[in-house]
């Protein structure tokens, strides 16, 4: 029964780090798309 209640919380954790990795993507996309345009602005 331990196995069953450990493994209930270890997805819920799973999922609080999952949503939080997508949100730090969400981000982090565009920042870096930013950059990327900029530097290739100042090569061209």
């Amino acid at each position: 029964m331990g196995a069953t209640n450990n493994a209930g919380n270890n997805m819920k954790a799973a999922e609080a780090t999952y949503e939080g990795f997508i949100g730090m993507v969400k981000v982090s996309v565009p920042v870096i798309s930013v950059i990327v345009l900029f530097v290739i602005y100042l090569i061209a």
